[in-house]
């Protein structure tokens, strides 16, 4: 079976940095990742608080973090990982391309955007539903479009999506936008975008294509149907812990319980990033975690504890 001192599970900011770091310590590690390395952060347009960089993309920011770890000579592999077994002065990591034995384990998997469950949300996902405005927002040029959330997230991609949509409705629960002020003041300067205040998503319609959303009013019960062609969901997300089977102490909502050094319930196992259960998820707390897990997993490795 492959050894290594540490195994790092997902390639976004957090496993990225924790390579680095990791790197710079002179740890024999690998990097896994299922998908694309950058994270989610990929799929994000515009990037303007990250420190130092006043504006970027996503894509440009993601791209930064893999070329510096790759220039340390961090390696890289594409795997999916089935499930981490503990032992006592070994973890071993069992992928679809073979199982590595490791004396840490950190777990950047990150987090998956939360789904509506209403009606419709399955059925016409990819056929006008989305999760992803700088994927899919082309697709919709001159038509109307609707954004689910509050959040910074939500209303930022629905700025995104002006570029493109003749018109965007953004349908939130409150009375009022969750996002940061600088974002919600964006929001408000565009003719383009509509608030739907104090309403749901109830359901999406349509044939073949999205052609409707109705929409309930939470106070009033009131329910309304607004055509359009494209419905972008962005009301949070879920941590990708689905191969723990159990193994780790879990907050609420499945987010994994670390200490102030990233240590999880299993000794000589550190979770780092957006999928452990912090306060604020955010490219720059993620680049902070991975740092902290990095040295935390050094220490455990060369004296034995974190």
């Amino acid at each position: 079976m492959e050894e290594r001192e540490v195994v790092i599970i997902g390639g976004g900011p957090a496993g990225l940095t924790a390579a680095i770091y990791g790197k710079r310590a002179g740890l024999d590690l690998v990097v896994l990742e299922k998908g694309s390395f950058g994270g989610q952060i990929i799929i994000t347009n515009e990037v303007e608080n990250w420190p130092g960089t006043q504006h970027t993309t996503g894509n440009d920011l993601a791209k930064s973090f893999h070329d510096h770890a790759e220039h340390l000579g961090c390696e890289f592999r594409k795997a999916t990982v089935r499930e981490i077994i503990p032992g006592n002065d070994r973890h071993v990591v069992a992928t679809n391309v073979g199982d590595i034995a490791a004396k840490s384990v950190i777990i950047a998997t990150g987090a998956t955007f939360r789904r509506l469950g209403c009606t419709g949300e399955t059925e016409f996902t990819g056929a006008g539903v989305s999760y992803c405005a700088v994927c899919d927002g082309a697709f919709f040029t001159d038509q109307d479009v609707a954004v689910i959330g509050g959040g910074n997230t939500a209303v930022e991609e629905a700025c995104y999506l002006t570029r493109f949509a003749s018109k965007v409705y953004i349908v939130h629960r409150r009375d009022e936008f969750r996002a940061d002020r600088l974002v919600c003041e964006r929001a408000a300067c565009s003719e383009k975008i509509v608030p739907v205040w104090n309403s749901v998503a109830e359901s999406i319609n349509g044939t073949d294509m999205v052609e409707s959303l109705t929409v309930k009013n939470v106070e009033t019960g009131e329910l309304r149907d607004i055509p359009l062609a494209g419905v972008f969901v962005f009301v949070g997300t879920v941590p990708t812990v689905s191969f723990l089977n159990g193994l780790l102490e879990r907050a609420e909502g499945g987010w994994i319980k670390t200490d102030a050094r990233m240590q999880t319930s299993v000794p000589g196992i550190f979770a780092a990033g957006d999928v452990r259960d912090t306060p604020l998820r955010q490219v720059v707390t993620a680049a902070g975690d991975g740092a902290h897990a990095a040295m935390a997993a050094h220490h455990w490795i060369t004296a034995g504890t974190c």
